[in-house]
Order: structure tokens, then sequence, then C-alpha cells
């Protein structure tokens, strides 16, 4: 290298570093925590950063309440006590419990069974697919889906209570983290924080303040790589991701969301990222029921929410892009850290 690009690159190393000092791109409080088997993270920007500590206390209290509460291996949680009565009797729920279900049951019905909460017999076959590396059998998989159904579920809103027709098990795990953002989202209106807050929770990430936020989205065949980012000024991201593998048989990788019409996982699929412009008005959709739809029905159907934007990829790591008109976020194709310095 000459020594005229080099003392170049020095001194766009020194302009770039200060650059991102003055931008305040470095936290200056974060807090972790492992909820819901996955990284939650809680972040907050600026040089003045009051009781960042007791409101990142008071949002991981409130996920780990839901996780509890909600849980389907807890014996005490309300989930564990529907599904021991709910075949015989009916079983009073709260107010919380009936919004979910009444959640997973439409989304039911909108991807026509592809999402399901009655999913629980199946859970252990792909278990232990995961760990034999063998297909589960055709039969133990047909025997399984006689256990699943949420048309089983029969609802008294009125009453507030639940019973089955058939025997089966809820299991709401899919719905929880988006639920994990709107009550975190209603303890930031409420407490009004003056600075920047960035919550993650596995995938996921909401933010509150604007500021020039990223989300970078991972190239599923390539660890470590990015494809890009979502770049916004204000909003969410869920992420759905398929590559977490469970079984690998002769180079074949199957993913961890499972489509309930067929008992197996959903095919050519990798991720699927989405952005929503807020969650305030509850104009979204969990990414997990838009995956197991397919790329066209889940764009059609993003289509429809204002300034939503989604990223897919296929199981070859092809993507595909879907923007509402009036969505502000970006796409920025990531680049290694040299080319983006100098513009390449």
């Amino acid at each position: 290298m000459h020594i005229k690009t080099t003392v170049l690159l020095v001194s766009a190393l020194a302009l770039f570093a200060a650059g991102c000092s003055r931008r305040g791109s470095t936290a200056s409080y974060t807090q972790k925590a492992f909820i819901m088997n996955v990284p939650a993270q809680f972040r907050v920007y600026g040089p003045d950063t009051p009781g960042a500590k007791a409101l990142a206390d008071e949002i991981f209290a409130e996920w780990n309440r839901i996780s509890e509460e909600f849980s389907y291996s807890d014996a005490y949680s309300i989930t564990s006590v529907v599904n021991k009565k709910a075949n015989t009797e009916w079983v009073p729920v709260t107010d919380e419990f009936m919004r979910l279900l009444l959640l997973g049951l439409d989304y039911y019905r909108l991807t026509e069974g592809a999402f399901d909460i009655t999913f629980a017999p199946l859970w252990p076959l792909w278990k232990d697919a995961a760990s034999s590396k063998k297909l589960p059998g055709k039969e133990d998989i047909e025997d399984a889906l006689k256990s699943i159904g949420s048309k089983y579920i029969e609802v008294d809103t009125a009453r507030k209570m639940v019973k089955f027709s058939k025997p089966v098990e809820i299991n709401m795990g899919g719905l929880l983290r988006c639920y994990c953002f709107e009550r975190a989202y209603k303890i930031l209106k409420e407490r009004a924080p003056s600075y920047p807050v960035q919550l993650r929770l596995g995938g996921n990430t909401l933010v509150y303040g604007k500021r020039p936020w990223k989300y970078r989205v991972p190239d599923p065949l390539n660890k470590g790589k990015n494809l890009g980012m979502f770049a916004f000024e204000e909003g969410m991201v869920i992420a759905s991701s398929g590559r977490d593998v469970f079984v690998e048989i002769e180079g074949k990788y199957y993913s961890h969301i499972l489509d309930l019409r067929t008992g197996y996982p959903i095919k050519d699929f990798s991720n699927l990222a989405i952005y929503y412009p807020g969650i305030e008005n509850e104009n979204f959709l969990a990414s997990a029921a838009l995956a197991v739809m397919g790329r066209e029905k889940a764009f059609k159907l993003l289509g429809s929410v204002k300034g939503s934007a989604a990223v897919w990829i296929d199981g070859s790591g092809k993507t595909s892009f879907q923007f509402n008109d009036a969505s502000k976020a970006k796409w920025e194709e990531d680049r290694n850290f040299m080319d983006r310095l100098l513009d390449r």
C-alpha cells in the first residue's frame, strides 16, 4: 500500500471513529437476561439516562411474568391448568389469557391451519429427530396430527371460559415474544424516558425514541455474515429463522418451524424479517404465522399493513423484498468494513 493511501486510510479511520462517538452509537447502559429460552437485551443511548436500570428491571420482570404465567411446561401456569382440566370441564381464564387465545385462533384461521397453538404432540418427535439425526416415522407424525387441532377449542368469551371438545393441549409460545413487546411498549409510554431505548428478545427488536436504528439480517448460509440491514428511525422488527436447524440428513436441512397441516417443517425457507412502523395500534402479524403461509401469501398480507417492509430468504439464500408504499424503512446491502469505509 502506498504511503499516501495509508495516510488517507488512517485519517478516514480516525474520522469514522470520531463520527461514531458524536452520534452516540455506543449504548450508555446495557442490561442482559435470558428469557423464554432466548437472549434478552435492554440498551439505552445518550449522555444522561436516569432510571435506566429500574426501567430495565421492570421490563424484564414483566417478560418473566409472561413467560411463567403462560408457560407450557410449568405445572402451575394458567396454560397447564387449562390443559389439565379443559378436556372434561369449562375452565375460567383471565382476560389476558383469553386475548392471547383468541389471537392464536385467528392465526389458525388466517393460515388455514398451518399455525396451530395445539402443536404439542409433534414437538417431542422433532426434538428426538434433532438428537438421533433421523426423521420421525410417517406413522408417528400421522398419529400426532390426530391429537392436534385448534378447531377443538371451545371459547365462551362472555363467561371467559375455555373447554376442549377433544383432548388437545395449548402452547402459546409462538405468540408470547410479540406480546412481550406490547407490554414493554406500554411500560415505556407510561415511564416516558427522555432517552432512546432498544429492546431485543431473540431475533426481535423494538425501539423507543427516534434515532438512526439498524437491524442486521444474518446470512443464513454463511455464519457470522450479514445479508444487509433495515435502517429506520422508529418501530420494530419481528423475525423468524428457519436455519435454527433441528436435523440434517444427507446434507438436507430441516427448519424448526412446522407446518401443522402436514406435521413437517416448512420447505424452502431460511429467514423472514418484518419491519413494522409501530406497535401501538396492534397492526402487526407474528412472523412465524406469516412464514408458514409462504412468501406470496405473506407478502400479500403485509402489503396491506401500512408502513411495513419485509425480506424473505428462501432455502438457497435468495432474497425477496416487500415494501409498503408508506414504509420509511430502508434496506442497506451489507458490505465489509473496508468497502463501507472506502465506499467501494
